[in-house]
């Protein structure tokens, strides 16, 4: 039994992202999981002359802390202006910090959605660039587009989406095994 930590890297409390990662989370069976809510972890924007002042918050402290718990991480980033959030880009800047190989060893299931028609494509891209320089093995991918077309409360209701969606997921069980 792995150990699964599984958040959005949005801070929206209507995130699309998240929804996504809940539902996603519901279909893992024979692992702990741990779902995150990140509208509960605030980070002031990162810059030296804030981490001289007043170094790295309990929040900060704790996710690092979490993420260095588990074997392996479900992730789905949005997308702002075809790149990922401010937000996210700070979360990884804080903590890459403390400790730069912070995802060492770390199995990525990652995802994005978006109500557009790319689905948060231009996020995943570029955070599956970043993610392996700070340690995390990206094992499978999945990107839902027009989220409001394609996802109900409970599930993804286009056939062929939902069946990618299984198969990502169904490849990064088999890597934890």
């Amino acid at each position: 039994m792995a150990a699964i930590l599984a958040f959005a890297g949005s801070n929206s409390s209507t995130s699309v992202n998240y929804k996504l990662v809940k539902h996603t989370t519901s279909l893992v069976e024979g692992h702990e999981v741990r779902l995150l809510n990140m509208a509960g972890y605030p980070f002031p924007m990162f810059s030296e002359d804030e981490e001289k002042e007043k170094g790295y918050s309990n929040s900060l402290v704790e996710l690092k802390d979490d993420i260095g718990k588990v074997d392996a991480i479900v992730l789905s980033v949005n997308e702002h202006n075809g790149n990922p959030s401010a937000y996210f880009k700070n979360v990884l800047d804080w903590l890459s910090r403390i400790e730069r190989k912070f995802l060492e060893g770390k199995k990525v299931l990652l995802m994005s959605t978006s109500p557009g028609k790319r689905g948060g494509i231009g996020a995943l891209e570029v955070v599956k660039n970043m993610l392996p320089r700070f340690g995390a093995e990206i094992v499978s991918e999945f990107s839902l587009p027009s989220f409001y077309d394609n996802f109900d409360e409970n599930d993804i209701t286009d056939a062929s989406l939902k069946q990618q969606h299984q198969e990502a997921l169904d490849i990064f069980l088999q890597s934890l095994k």
